[in-house]
């Protein structure tokens, strides 16, 4: 959909450094993160450039965002959108000056700043790509967040994929922290009861449909037909328990 408006090879530098950001952000490479937000934005402000212009700086070549921002505003794009024109720019600008001029290291009161810049650049990341999908035409915005949410495949260090057959490499992880990461790694996509009942070990197939109840007791999964689907808050249990990680071997 996106190449049907946009330059193709954009289009690929766009996806390919969202899908970057994102993966380094769910396995905590924060300062990753925002560098990879930095490479977006680049791709990001070619685009406007080119549905502006009809021509954009060449990948390589050296951008001049704040003159790209300066004429998208202009009266000369007075035909096209708010969001070419004024929202994308500026939400761009917020990600793009976190990669270049924020301290990647420590503040001088030792807190940490990476986290809370990596989770300002993903979700600015994710609300311009949902704005590029739903201006490629004939998609509404719930169906841009959706599209954009499957963009990413989420690798995660403590699951593996054989062929179609997840593993989770945690032994003797509990029933319902077990699940919630395979659904995780699956990200938004359903997935069946009969799939999962052979993704679990065997000890826990027995009880699959009372672990799974409980998960939806807490608003962790929900349960439609013989499908589930991980909820935002089952995926913010998975994020904030920091059960991405794998364990350091003694």
């Amino acid at each position: 959909m996106l190449k049907a408006a946009y330059d193709d090879k954009l289009v690929d530098e766009l996806v390919a450094a969202y899908e970057e950001a994102k993966r380094n952000y769910y396995l905590g490479g924060h300062r990753l993160s925002a560098v990879e937000g930095g490479r977006f934005c680049e791709a990001a402000y070619r685009i406007l450039e080119d549905v502006a212009k009809g021509k954009h700086t060449p990948l390589g070549g050296k951008l001049q965002t704040m003159e790209i921002a300066d004429y998208l505003a202009s009266r000369a794009t007075n035909g096209l959108s708010r969001s070419v024109r004024h929202f994308i720019p500026r939400a761009l600008r917020i990600v793009y000056d976190i990669r270049n001029n924020r301290d990647a290291a420590h503040l001088a009161d030792g807190i940490d700043p990476n986290l809370q810049d990596a989770t300002l650049v993903v979700h600015v990341l994710d609300w311009v790509m949902a704005e590029f999908i739903r201006m490629s035409g004939g998609t509404s915005p719930e169906q841009a967040r959706v599209m954009v949410e499957g963009l990413v495949s989420r690798k995660i260090p403590v699951v593996q994929d054989f062929g179609l057959f997840p593993k989770l490499l945690l032994p003797g992880t509990r029933a319902g922290d077990h699940v919630l990461m395979l659904l995780y790694h699956k990200g938004p996509r359903e997935v069946s009861y009969t799939d999962l009942y052979q993704w679990v070990p065997a000890a826990m197939r027995k009880h699959l449909r009372r672990t799974l109840r409980t998960l939806e007791e807490k608003a962790l999964v929900h349960q439609e037909s013989e499908t589930v689907h991980i909820t935002y808050a089952g995926e913010n249990t998975i994020e904030t328990r920091r059960l991405l990680e794998m364990p350091i071997a003694d």
